[in-house]
């Protein structure tokens, strides 16, 4: 995956939840493994095949904090009285910057999720950036601040990157946030580019990893970006409100399911299916022929061997659960890959579920047992 800007900085999760979390949660960071953004990656990319989406809904909201970095550069370089007189061009867009405040968001989200202040800033935000972006096309008028001259105090010019959610790297995935710093100076350019990426990525027919989504919303963003050069927030919130929607209704449940209530993935699950047939089928064989042969019941003791790997097999088959790895607190998240469950209420869960899973596998093992055990034998 590519290396782009980073979001604002990871809230803390919330350890005292006592509920399975959101999406919004899952997608801000706020949780821990196995339901934290880097096992929804790997979900959405090897279960659900549709990982250009998540990817699109992370490119949008880094653009989002991009855009934030950018102006809340610029609104201290007003505040503190450090631009040249040829940066300021508008008193409004001065005005506009000072009135914004601090822009401390947690994360980049979905509209619904915003308070009002939320929305009310990146509102104003947006409308400074589509400002400053008319300013400067308008012949013989200059921007509102240098869009392409972001202020510094350094001659450090680097842009912050990091990477997202990696599937080849384990342990936390917590992504390198923005900073402050001025070795974090973000430039007007930068945030053009951004839209740009994503909408040449994702939304153009025939794009590289075009994503479906209803032609209007397509239309509308690429005439906006396209011909009325916008690259504020808003000109993607349409399209990221729907592909989160899209996730919320189509993926996110089957993520739950598989990280939450168990603790196995599908080629796993495949795998433990044919062993237990197999042992089943073994064990049945082996019962049979001791019978039939009139061996003695301590002989026919040796069927629980067969018996108890079919069993446990078809039961963690069954409830996409292995009881003894959900004991010790691991989940698979790539095959034969096993992360530490830290989130406390899925661990919790998960407990509860090991428990009932080897009480069931423990009776239905000692039942067959017992049946072919204590059966009379009778030699053909």
């Amino acid at each position: 995956m590519a290396d782009h800007v980073a979001s604002t900085p990871s809230p803390q999760p919330d350890l005292n939840r006592n509920r399975l979390p959101t999406l919004f949660e899952v997608l801000s960071r706020r949780t821990l493994p196995p339901v934290d953004l880097f096992s929804f990656y790997i979900y959405m990319r090897d279960q659900q095949r549709s990982v250009d989406y998540l990817d699109f809904w992370l490119d949008v909201a880094q653009h989002m904090s991009l855009c934030r970095h950018y102006v809340r550069e610029l609104r201290r370089s007003v505040l503190v009285g450090t631009p040249e007189p040829h940066d300021v061009g508008s008193k409004r867009s001065s005005a506009i910057l000072e009135s914004l405040g601090d822009m401390s968001h947690p994360a980049a989200g979905p509209s619904m999720y915003a308070t009002e202040k939320e929305r009310d800033q990146d509102a104003q935000m947006s409308a400074y950036l589509r400002e400053a972006q008319q300013q400067q096309q308008r012949p013989g008028t200059g921007p509102a601040l240098q869009p392409d001259s972001p202020p510094q105090s350094s001659n450090d010019r680097s842009n912050p990157h990091a990477a997202r959610p990696s599937p080849g790297v384990s342990g936390s995935r917590d992504v390198t946030t923005d900073s402050n710093s001025p070795a974090h100076t973000v430039a007007r350019q930068d945030i053009r580019a951004s839209a740009e990426k994503i909408l040449y990525t994702f939304l153009l027919p025939g794009a590289e990893r075009e994503i479906t989504l209803p032609g209007s919303i397509t239309q509308d963003v690429t005439t906006a970006i396209e011909e009325f050069g916008r690259d504020d927030p808003e000109v993607f919130d349409v399209a990221k409100d729907y592909v989160f929607q899209a996730m919320e209704r189509d993926a996110f449940p089957g993520f739950l399911r598989q990280k939450a209530l168990g603790n196995l993935i599908p080629p796993t699950l495949i795998l433990r299916l044919i062993i237990g047939l197999v042992s089943m089928f073994g064990g049945f064989w082996t019962a049979f022929v001791l019978i039939f042969l009139n061996e003695s019941r301590r002989t026919r003791l040796w069927v629980i061997l067969p018996f108890t790997v079919g069993v446990y097999c078809l039961a963690s088959y069954q409830y996409s659960l292995d009881p003894i790895l959900a004991l010790i607190g691991l989940s698979e998240y790539t095959p034969f890959n096993f992360s530490r469950v830290r989130e406390p209420y899925v661990r919790k869960l998960l407990m509860q579920r090991a428990v009932m899973v080897l009480s069931v596998t423990m009776l239905v093992d000692a039942a067959l047992c017992v049946l072919f055990v204590l059966v009379p034998g009778k030699r053909l």
